[in-house]
């Protein structure tokens, strides 16, 4: 897989999906952490109105949708939960890719320190807010390039493969006052027999949108 180009692709929802099964590392403080990416949300704008790039909405914050594919977009939900966003198509195409969710795989000891969480389970890594909780992501780390390999944030192809029949889909979460049909798209996917996902099929919402 050529991220790069992956994520200059056009179409966000199909970018959400590939995302899935990629890792997201941190190296943050000295300490590197990562985590298999296993639940992303889809954010198409202009047209979607669940996006805060929603009719081409421009200010300081929303800026850096129309920056290269590829950029991070970290920003306060809440006054509470810090949530990571992976920019995608064409540079000046406001779209951006949620990550939800991602299964530990490296610093496991760092992450539990940060969530105060002592044993391994789904709390400690499921969730928007938790995922950038857990991998030392905040505001700081808005508008960094995650492809190049010297970030502190950054995104790495691995050896997994993720068949599509591995992969389900939802309405996303949180987004009811973006109303029909945005509320209503299928732009929420996850890894299907990953314990490490937000929320399951029919279980009432457990974290923050996008």
């Amino acid at each position: 897989m050529n991220l790069a180009e992956v994520l200059a692709m056009e179409d966000p929802v199909r970018i959400a999906r590939l995302l899935i099964g990629l890792e997201l590392v941190t190296e943050i403080g000295g300490r590197l952490t990562s985590g298999l990416i296993t639940e992303t949300e889809a954010y198409w704008a202009p047209e979607d109105r669940a996006s805060h790039a929603y009719n081409h909405r421009r200010t300081k914050r929303t800026e850096v949708f129309y920056g290269p594919a590829g950029t991070s977009y970290v920003y306060l939900c809440y006054g509470i939960h810090e949530l990571f966003n992976v920019i995608t198509g064409p540079e000046g195409t406001p779209h951006a890719v949620l990550i939800r969710a991602v299964s530990p795989l490296r610093g496991l000891d760092t992450i539990m320190e940060r969530r105060a969480i002592k044993t391994l389970k789904p709390q400690l890594t499921s969730g928007p807010g938790v995922v950038s909780r857990a991998l030392g992501i905040t505001r700081r780390h808005n508008g960094l390039n995650l492809l190049d390999d010297q970030s502190p944030v950054r995104l790495k192809v691995t050896r997994t493969r993720v068949a599509a029949s591995q992969i389900g889909e939802s309405p996303r979460i949180g987004i009811d006052y973006a109303g029909p049909p945005w509320a209503d798209k299928h732009w929420r996917f996850f890894l299907k027999d990953s314990p490490f996902v937000s929320r399951s099929p029919g279980k009432k919402q457990s974290a923050p949108n996008s």
